[in-house]
């Protein structure tokens, strides 16, 4: 049987804040990004807010009291791009803060500019 998992492509500084997560953490948005390479969604991943349709997905992993997101797109058929990761630190609310939300939106551009320079 032939794997059809897609790559993971880390934009920006995703990685290197993802490795600063506990690491429970990091094992269950392991699990959901690998879930998401196989064509799935992890019970913890639901569509983010204010980015039109399902392509922009946040992954939620709650440990300790404190909130851990990891935001990815799979709206390219050649990869997962993960395009932030950071832990939620606001006690109001549950909406993602507007300076995460500009962060995700200019990774986002960032994506279709590496994306337009690979087809030259």
């Amino acid at each position: 049987m032939v794997s059809l998992e897609r790559p993971v492509v880390w934009v920006g500084s995703s990685r290197r804040d993802l490795r600063g997560f506990p690491r429970e953490v990091r094992r269950n948005i392991g699990q959901a990004l690998y879930a998401a390479q196989q064509g799935e969604t992890d019970p913890s991943a639901k569509p983010l807010r204010g980015f039109g349709g399902g392509s922009v997905v946040e992954i939620v992993a709650d440990h300790e009291g404190d909130t851990w997101r990891t935001v990815y797109t799979v709206g390219y058929a050649e990869a997962i791009y993960v395009l932030h990761a950071f832990q939620k630190k606001s006690k109001r609310g549950i909406a993602t803060p507007p300076k995460d939300i500009d962060l995700i939106h200019r990774r986002l551009g960032d994506v279709e500019r590496l994306r337009k320079e690979a087809q030259n």
